[in-house]
């Protein structure tokens, strides 16, 4: 009887200490490899809510979404971030990456992608939530802000540490995964605005990027 062979799935967040991986960044290719040595699904992310399904490593890489999705060993699906949320989405079946803006969020990439990986296996999906920038450094507009409560509700609603109305993106993207009915979310809880580990475009104008890769193993 041959045995049945368990895959896990793996996910990292980068920092700095791993180097600039924004798309057009020289060499980045080598530090891709250098985080996890497999091909990357890696995307040009228009904060909507396109999502690809990734059949073969390195498939879909370079096209434009703001999330992928596997179920192939030795495939890596990446986003770049540097304030936006990274949400790893992992299940037994496959997993997942999702670049969640205030945009992409309000357009419904967060569930568009737990549709996908649903798709991919049965098993319940669990979330991830990484390194983005919270509310006590997301000063934004009360327009903008209205518009992702209508969508959300108001506990999307803060306040920035000196007072004035802020956008928690944590939550935003949390609520999201609730109406997916995704139950089993960690929050890492770290701002990049705040943490000297990350870049922050935000709260220093970087144009660096780490990256949040999931595979399975």
């Amino acid at each position: 009887m041959s045995a049945v062979r368990h895959l896990a799935p793996a996910w990292r967040f980068t920092d700095r200490a791993d180097g600039d991986l924004s798309i057009t960044a020289e060499d980045v290719e080598a530090r891709r490899r250098a985080v996890v040595d497999l091909p990357w699904t890696w995307l040009h992310q228009v904060h909507g809510s396109d999502v690809m399904v990734v059949g073969r490593p390195g498939e879909h890489a370079g096209q434009t979404a703001d999330a992928a999705v596997t179920a192939v060993p030795g495939a890596a699906v990446a986003v770049q971030v540097a304030d936006c949320a990274p949400v790893a989405l992992l299940g037994p079946a496959g997993v997942g990456a999702v670049h969640a803006g205030w945009r992409g969020v309000v357009a419904g990439v967060v569930g568009a992608a737990v549709q996908r990986m649903r798709l991919l296996g049965p098993g319940a999906v669990r979330a991830v939530v990484g390194p983005c920038i919270r509310p006590c450094c997301y000063e934004f507009g009360t327009d903008d802000l209205d518009r992702v409560a209508t969508a959300l509700g108001d506990g999307v609603r803060a306040r920035t540490s000196d007072g004035r109305p802020a956008l928690d993106l944590p939550a935003a993207v949390q609520r999201s995964l609730a109406a997916a009915g995704v139950a089993d979310v960690v929050d890492e809880g770290v701002c990049t605005a705040c943490s000297p580990r990350h870049w922050s475009h935000r709260a220093r104008g970087d144009r660096r990027r780490q990256a949040l890769v999931a595979w399975l193993e």
